[in-house]
């Protein structure tokens, strides 16, 4: 059976020039994300002249299929669809993508997790960020389900920001890959902002590319790829969202907070079984060294089933392990209008690499996990 409807679980905006030069508050809009013109390119920058990348890869949807030679990091707002914020042009291009719902995450917001932008400015940065994508998705509330950026630098703004967010119709969260080496999503002192989350009742996403600055991390996403080990960062950046996630199964996070759900987007599924399986045996045959005794005989899988979800792209190998992961837990994301985006071939790509899967399973896959997690209608 062909796919009857398709939900894009990860998809972007890619916001506006204007954006925090308009919707920041005053004190804060000299350090707040602005476009800088080089040339023929757009660049954004942040407090004293922080590179957040250009916009110029992020808007490139459908070249990949088109004219490969011409995919570029580096681009201007002139050369970019209007449908990245726009979002009645979204819908046009939702249609031609045979895509009936996205969930939005930003763009450059989400870079901003990667860069030396701390306290007070980037709590502004992501309120500003979050009012605009709440009106983005208001536009068409039952196509479009926009997510929140939190940051956990201030323990009662996060706290305070999830709440307004929620109040203000936005679906779902996005938060960092990765933290520090002395600050874990573990620790007591973030419960406060679990159980946050956990009383709006919506999904927390892990989403690539955001882990925070620290050793052996780099900003891929905001450097233009101009510093030396970016492509091997992007290559295993897998690792800094399974370090937060087993941090979070080991340190009691889902035990003190069950209804909690986290989920790892846009790392591909492949990583996920041995995941699972180290978790599982790191468990049961290393409990001398483990900090926690789960509930009703639980494992780790148990858990990660109950609590976690996983978005993809073009991941076959991951799909045909999905019995590991959960085909409940998997949902498609076709990254538009990113230049690595499947647009505007996603249902081809996606009934491609379904084509072993039951009718159930795709209908899980294609539509169904991501309706319910992000209420679509």
């Amino acid at each position: 059976m062909a796919l009857e409807q398709l939900i894009s679980a990860d998809s972007h905006v890619v916001e506006p020039p204007d954006l925090w030069q308009t919707r920041t508050e005053p004190r804060f809009r000299d350090k707040a994300p602005r476009v800088v013109r080089n040339g023929s390119v757009d660049n954004w920058v942040v407090g004293d002249e922080i590179l957040i990348g250009s916009v110029g890869g992020p808007t490139q949807a459908g070249r990949r299929y088109t004219d490969l030679g011409k995919l570029s990091i580096e681009g201007s707002y002139e050369e970019s669809p209007l449908a990245a914020y726009d979002p009645d042009e979204r819908l046009k291009a939702m249609e031609v993508d045979g895509v009936v719902g996205e969930v939005v995450y930003s763009t450059i917001g989400t870079r901003l997790f990667t860069v030396d932008v701390r306290g007070a400015l980037l709590s502004a940065c992501f309120r500003a960020l979050n009012d605009w994508s709440a009106d983005f998705a208001a536009a068409h509330p039952d196509k479009l389900k926009a997510t929140a950026a939190i940051s956990f630098d201030s323990i009662p703004d996060a706290v305070q920001e999830i709440q307004r967010c929620a109040k203000l119709g936005l679906s779902g969260f996005v938060i960092p890959a990765y933290q520090s080496e002395d600050k874990h999503y573990d620790q007591p002192e973030f419960d406060p902002i679990w159980t946050a989350f956990e009383d709006t009742g919506l999904p927390v996403g892990i989403h690539s590319g955001s882990a925070r600055p620290g050793p052996a991390r780099i900003g891929s996403f905001a450097n233009n790829a101009s510093v030396a080990g970016t492509a091997a960062f992007r290559a295993t950046q897998d690792y800094w969202p399974r370090r937060s996630v087993a941090q979070m199964m080991f340190g009691g996070v889902f035990e003190r907070h069950p209804k909690l759900k986290v989920g790892i987007v846009e790392y591909e599924l492949s990583w996920a079984p041995y995941f699972i399986m180290m978790m599982d045996m790191a468990y049961e045959k290393h409990r001398y060294v483990t900090e926690i005794t789960f509930r009703n005989d639980r494992l780790p899988s148990d858990v990660f089933h109950q609590n976690m979800f996983v978005s993809f792209q073009e991941d076959a190998l991951g799909i045909a392990l999905r019995d590991v992961i959960g085909v409940d837990n998997i949902m498609f994301g076709s990254d538009y209008p990113h230049r690595e985006s499947t647009w505007p071939r996603s249902r081809q790509v996606l009934t491609d690499i379904l084509s072993d899967c039951t009718d159930e399973e795709k209908q899980k896959i294609g539509y169904s996990n991501a309706a319910r997690l992000y209420g679509f209608n």
